[in-house]
């Protein structure tokens, strides 16, 4: 039975913004940056859809605060959606609230949907850095709460808290049981990654705009600093921009009642999430994550085969996520793993990134036709969804649409999680690792993670005077990892491991 062309969802309008004000005072802050967007996505579905939204997904921004950042921005827009949502943190999120807007234009509850994202953290260092108050909204009085993601209190003590801090830990467990050297693994990171530089020049929409070699994106150098091992400044999300994004979906019969064009709308074929512990410690390895696994398996099957896309956008906060990716996809090495730029050269706007892969791959799909992969991933590789686009219905009505769930799937293909210890003695092996840096370039301290004889697992500094350990952990033709070092309390009650 076919489905009904009003259950059938499209995306009919994408919006981007990029605000680079040489005047601070004409600066837009982030509710603006959302007010425009959603206009340039109405006019781009021909006009006539902001104010029928029936539902509105507002991706969580983090450069300025608001009281009620949705409700504001209806207010601003003059629209009043019978649902409104301010989304949690998550680089996921605007694929997921992509997925249930689809869902809900299948189901009849909406009738038009849209998402929308914006940051303006470039102007808020800027301001910062001048000392000058931006004319922007006042900000409600702080309250002590907002996002948080969860970490181990030690994981917190040694500074390995934040996505730019663990992802390393996955990045040289990964290449390492992929038989790499560090060496090779980095020549694969700056080949992927000039690959996404090279998209971001030629995206209007992007941060920045010139094409990297591969050499200049992993050669440390006082504008490329190192930040954690293995990554340099040009390896990582760029979050000062400004940036906004929206879409707008409907179905395919109001569509067609608002006479655009069959060759401008964009179908929702369906999507998958699942998602790994939430505490990284707590998780059965580092070289793979079940849960993208599990997902882009499940996005593969919607086309036939695991790498028969026309387009991929493939999330690329750090490069192990896109190498992951590329594996479990079977895709080969010099695939162009993006439509938008990825977040160092296009911008990583906090949580919306996918946001404005979601508008390329519109424009996409509208230019060459096919179908398309967006795969978003949040937090420490915690969070993953992925939703599958195309230029037709999808063969199967809208039932992929309704089954996103491959947690089952994903937790069936973990293994058993060794118990995470904060004191041990003895010798420990390598599991994984980083060292971190600072500003100048200097080497502040290494973090191991390392199992115990007993095959419990710890969290062990390695301090910055032990240059002989420091070595070894960044010695670019062979990974550390299996090697054993003796563990030990420091005087601040943390273990340390060293080599010997």
């Amino acid at each position: 039975m076919s489905t009904p062309a009003d259950r059938i969802p499209v995306i009919v309008g994408v919006g981007e913004v990029v605000d680079r004000p040489s005047d601070l005072g004409l600066a837009l802050e982030p509710l603006a940056l959302m007010a425009r967007a959603l206009r340039e996505a109405d006019a781009d579905a021909g006009g006539g859809f902001l104010g029928r939204i029936g539902s509105l997904d507002v991706v969580n921004q983090l450069s300025w605060r608001y009281a009620d950042t949705a409700s504001e921005l209806c207010a601003r827009l003059d629209i009043a959606p019978a649902r409104t949502v301010y989304g949690p943190v998550g680089g996921e999120s605007p694929i997921r609230f992509l997925h249930e807007a689809a869902q809900r234009i299948a189901r009849g509850e909406a009738r038009v949907a849209a998402v929308v994202g914006a940051e303006a953290q470039w102007s808020v260092n800027k301001a910062r850095a001048a000392g000058v108050e931006l004319p922007w909204t006042t900000k409600p009085p702080a309250t002590g709460g907002g996002p948080r993601i969860e970490v181990h209190p030690l994981a917190l003590k040694l500074g390995v808290f934040l996505p730019v801090s663990v992802y390393p830990f996955y990045e040289n467990a990964a290449a390492h049981h992929w038989g790499q050297t560090p060496r090779q693994a980095l020549a694969e990171s700056g080949a992927l990654w000039s690959a996404y530089s090279a998209v971001a020049a030629e995206n209007p929409n992007a941060w920045l705009k010139r094409r990297l070699t591969p050499d200049e994106i992993t050669t440390p150098r006082p504008d490329n600093r190192p930040i954690a091992w293995p990554y340099t400044k040009l390896m990582v999300a760029n979050m000062a921009v400004n940036q906004g994004a929206a879409v707008i979906l409907t179905s395919l019969a109001d569509a067609r009642a608002a006479g655009i064009a069959e060759d401008r709308l964009v179908f929702v074929w369906g999507g998958a999430a699942a998602r790994e512990p939430s505490d990284y410690l707590q998780r059965d390895h580092y070289h793979a994550s079940p849960a993208q696994d599990a997902v882009l398996e499940a996005m593969g099957g919607m086309v036939g085969d695991l790498g028969d896309f026309d387009a991929l956008e493939l999330y690329s906060c750090f490069p192990c996520v896109p190498k992951m990716a590329r594996r479990t996809l079977g895709l080969a090495e010099g695939v162009t793993p993006t439509v938008t730029g990825g977040l160092t050269f296009f911008g990583a706007p906090m949580n919306d990134y996918m946001t404005h892969a979601a508008a390329a791959m519109t424009r996409r799909l509208r230019a060459g036709g096919g179908t398309g992969l967006l795969y978003g991933q949040g937090e420490f590789v915690t969070k993953h969804h992925g939703l599958v686009l195309a230029d037709r219905p999808a063969p199967d009505g809208t039932r992929s649409l309704e089954d996103a769930s491959v947690q089952a799937q994903a937790d069936a293909r973990r293994g058993p999680v060794p118990a995470f210890v904060e004191t041990a003695t003895g010798q420990a092996t390598l599991e994984t690792h980083t060292v971190l840096y600072d500003r100048e370039g200097a080497a502040t301290h290494g973090v191991a993670i390392v199992r115990v004889s007993d095959g419990s697992r710890a969290l062990a500094r390695v301090p910055a005077a032990d240059a002989t350990t420091l070595a070894r952990l960044t010695d670019p033709d062979a990974f550390p990892i299996g090697l054993e070092g003796g563990l030990a309390t420091a005087g601040d009650d943390v273990l340390e491991w060293r080599l010997g």
